[in-house]
């Protein structure tokens, strides 16, 4: 079975029930929202976290319509903070299809963006737990931070390792912290529950994002031409070992540059990833990974049932093999 057979195999008919609650929530009476709001349902990718919050909730017990409710209020949340983003970063495409800016207009997907905010505060209230309302407010309190820290490094020119991992626990991390908690909180689960799972959650997060910043090292299909982090001002994982550590005469004005708050130039962009692959910067990354996946297997708690846990063990290293 592959990977991702093994995580869908416990919970097949909650997944049913799942995407049929999930679809729901993308209708409106307005005839251009809701021509929007459809473009947007049909490129939601795979549903890796909504399908977290299952699996989390069946190993501590059945999986309920609150469960639902918070795995669709998370998702709606990310959708919509995903529109904004491609919006402020001027962005063409999205899973390989072009963004909802590109297909409309930036008002179009802004105001999609707004509506799919406010139908994931409706899907929160309706778990009626105040903790997953609090947990989900402290999400997009998070997703906005990093963006912002993101930008804010950027105009300082500071590429430090402790830096980076601030950024992405606050814009890919706390995603799967919030799924966990939530899972938990939707079924009654116990305190030592909710930190086990926080630390498989983020755990797996920071796996995620390390992992997606090296697609950016090389040529691949994830709808983003190599180098484009670094176009945009982003210094990742592989590129930050080597700038801190490498002695490479090469780096020497790109670091000056960086440091300034300068743009790379092409050529520039293209040395730094050169560099980074040869000097082992990827390496390094892909170490950090297997840490971190090290990390999230050893909190999964050792009383829950073998086929979910089975299913967890797989999400992960679906996350870490993934190509795209």
């Amino acid at each position: 079975m592959s990977h991702l057979e093994i995580i869908q195999a416990p919970i097949a008919k909650e997944i049913e029930g799942f995407n049929v609650y999930f679809k729901a929530q993308f209708t409106s009476n307005v005839e251009l929202l809701n021509s929007a709001l459809s473009y947007v349902s049909e490129s939601v990718g795979k549903m890796m976290r909504p399908m977290l919050v299952l699996l989390v909730a069946k190993s501590l017990g059945n999986v309920s319509d609150r469960a639902f409710a918070a795995a669709s209020a998370m998702e709606l949340l990310h959708s919509a903070s995903l529109l904004h983003d491609d919006v402020i970063d001027e962005s063409n495409m999205r899973r390989g299809r072009p963004s909802l800016n590109t297909a409309y207009n930036n008002n179009i997907a802004v105001l999609t963006g707004d509506f799919l905010f406010s139908q994931a505060l409706a899907s929160a209230a309706e778990t009626g737990d105040l903790r997953i309302i609090k947990e989900l407010a402290k999400l997009g309190k998070e997703l906005s931070s990093g963006e912002v820290m993101q930008v804010e490094l950027e105009q300082n020119g500071s590429y430090s390792e402790d830096n980076y991992f601030k950024v992405i626990y606050n814009k890919t991390a706390s995603l799967f912290v919030c799924s966990t908690l939530c899972a938990v909180y939707s079924v009654g689960g116990k305190d030592e529950y909710a930190s086990a799972f926080t630390k498989y959650g983020e755990s797996v997060g920071i796996c995620f994002q390390i992992k997606d910043d090296i697609f950016d090292y090389f040529s691949n299909d994830v709808g983003k031409p190599t180098g484009s982090d670094m176009r945009e001002g982003k210094i990742t994982l592989p590129a930050l070992h080597v700038l801190n550590n490498s002695c490479n005469p090469l780096l020497v004005p790109i670091r000056e540059k960086i440091s300034n708050g300068v743009s790379l130039d092409e050529n520039e962009i293209k040395s730094l990833i050169e560099i980074s692959v040869e000097e082992g910067g990827v390496e390094y990354a892909n170490s950090c990974i297997q840490k971190y996946r090290t990390a999230a297997i050893e909190a999964l708690p050792p009383d829950i049932a073998p086929d979910v846990k089975d299913a967890l063990v797989a999400y992960i290293d679906y996350v870490i093999s993934r190509d795209k």
